[in-house]
């Protein structure tokens, strides 16, 4: 592919398709399974963690940590598993972890004591951090260069969907069967998974060459050191930063590690992960386009379920319909939409698009109030599926279009390292912003009160509770617990005023990133027009 940048002859340079696929639906089957799997299981796991934490007998300060030793080994492993795909073949990376996987998806449930539960779930991340990148060597070493869009495709729709009916799903676990299906879920799929890899990909000998030369080094700096900066933020929220010793050492730690990384791609004579992958103006301007996605969509992901939880108090299973319904089935119909766009369109195009529907929804959820539930969102989610639908597939495409096609498993590994990683840092960044704001609107709410409206908003609070028996000062304490309540109520809805609106200038900066990107070289994703 003209203007294309080739990768020296490593690991991640393996060609995209080693061999012809001899049953491509049972490919796409397990592309299907494979990314659906990882998005629910993510999305699962950290929508019941508060019922997890009790099932389990833990504290909150465990489950904070529990959740980031879920997470963390998915960091550690996803940029070696091109290089392991490519070396031992997609077959093996996929069907044995899909099988241990199941297993320990069975056995965590039974699992007591501390030590035991985040060992078990530590390793299940590992697991599911091979499922993502290997489901993608699939679409890139065995499918036909016409199913590239629809299977990319798939991989986007799981990513919105699950996010969407992830809620509605824990939400019938919880109402309808028990906690223990967050796990038992994946003892049916996994090695389905497995199963439909074996049947619908060739045979690959392992590839001693690439053994012999294997960077280990490389891999190991930066799986280590994305995996301690993803800790350090996630936890700097709970910990306060970097008034935190640990957190500090986390991130210098981490830095240290990850320019390690750079250094040895420098020095080693062949780099495993070499830097000219992504040394184009158009792919780099588009790994900054997929950050903006990351926080744009966070209105969707975690600003809407988090308000209804919140500020509504609705549990999963009530707020769970109306996200599903207004994001989750549109995407049904979004997403052949935009495989079209793509196809017949500039994918620059429906980048904008989809960024302008993440604009106009953030903008619109700039004007929530605390009477707001679950259906009020409906015209707003609706709108963030557009978003949703359109925005990363179409990034996805176009840094495949500016990319060598022998460098496609390399460039498929760092879009999802930097999608796992920057999504994760997006959260726990907005999650921190929720805090902080929250806190500065409850000040503020407070410091414009005189003395006269509190003693009067006091005694308005108090009388329902006179006649409900009880001293004069239990009832005025019933009034000062209710008019906090009320004062926290705002503060949390003006603090996701501020959050949409950080949502709506991500929107605002993806799309002039978009603006900025060049026309991708002729190539078999170009459209057709």
């Amino acid at each position: 592919m003209a203007n294309a940048t080739p990768l020296p002859a490593s690991a991640a340079s393996a060609p995209a398709q080693s061999a012809p696929c001899p049953r491509p639906v049972y490919a796409a089957a397990a592309v299907l399974l494979g990314s659906f799997l990882v998005g629910f299981d993510t999305r699962l796991f950290s929508i019941g963690l508060p019922d997890l934490r009790g099932a389990f007998g833990i504290s909150f300060d465990q489950g904070a940590w529990l959740s980031t030793i879920a997470t963390a080994p998915q960091i550690f492993i996803a940029p070696a598993v091109a290089w392991l795909a490519a070396t031992f073949g997609v077959g093996r990376v996929l069907f044995w972890p899909s099988l241990a996987y199941a297993l320990l998806s069975l056995a965590i449930p039974f699992a007591r004591g501390w030590e035991l539960i985040v060992l078990l779930h530590g390793l299940r991340g590992l697991l599911l951090g091979v499922f993502i990148p290997a489901t993608i060597m699939i679409i890139f070493r065995n499918l036909p260069i016409r199913w590239w869009i629809p299977a990319l495709a798939i991989y986007a729709f799981r990513l919105a969907f699950s996010q969407s009916a992830g809620v509605a799903i824990v939400g019938f676990y919880e109402q309808y069967m028990s906690w223990q299906w967050v796990y038992w879920q994946d003892v049916l799929l996994a090695p389905v998974i497995g199963i439909l890899v074996r049947l619908g990909t060739p045979h690959e000998n392992v590839d001693f060459g690439l053994l012999e030369r294997a960077d280990w080094g490389g891999m190991a700096l930066l799986g280590s050191g994305w995996a301690l900066i993803y800790v350090a933020v996630d936890q700097g929220n709970r910990l306060d930063w970097l008034q935190s010793g640990l957190v500090l050492t986390l991130l210098v730690a981490g830095v240290i590690l990850v320019a390690g990384f750079s250094l040895n791609e420098l020095l080693v004579r062949v780099p495993w992960a070499s830097h000219k992958v992504i040394a184009s103006r158009n792919i780099i301007g588009a790994f900054i386009v997929i950050l903006c996605f990351n926080v744009a969509s966070l209105s969707n992901s975690m600003l809407i379920p988090g308000f209804l939880s919140s500020v509504a108090g609705l549990r999963p299973e009530e707020s769970g319909w109306p996200i599903f319904v207004g994001t989750g089935l549109p995407l049904l119909a979004v997403m052949p939409l935009a495989v079209v766009m793509i196809r017949l369109f500039d994918a620059r195009l429906t980048m904008l698009i989809g960024f302008l529907a993440f604009a106009v929804a953030a903008r619109m959820g700039t004007g929530i109030t605390h009477e707001w539930t679950g259906w009020s969102f409906l015209p707003l989610l609706l709108i963030q599926s557009v978003g949703q639908g359109f925005t990363f597939l179409a990034a996805v495409v176009y840094i495949l279009s500016n990319s060598d096609p022998k460098t496609a498993t390399a460039i498929a590994a760092y879009v999802q390292v930097l999608r796992l990683g920057g999504a994760e840092i997006s959260i726990s960044l907005m999650a921190t912003l929720l805090r902080m704001r929250e806190q500065l609107h409850s000040y503020l709410l407070g410091l414009h009160v005189t003395a006269s409206d509190t003693a009067h908003a006091l005694a308005g609070f108090a009388a329902p509770f006179a006649g409900a028996g009880g001293s004069a000062h239990l009832t005025q304490a019933r009034g000062v617990a209710a008019l906090a309540a009320t004062v926290s109520r705002e503060a949390n809805v003006l603090a996701y005023i501020d959050a949409f609106q950080v949502s709506y200038w991500g929107a605002l900066a993806g799309l002039l990133m978009v603006a900025l990107l060049g026309a991708a070289p002729r190539g078999p994703l170009s459209p057709r027009y």
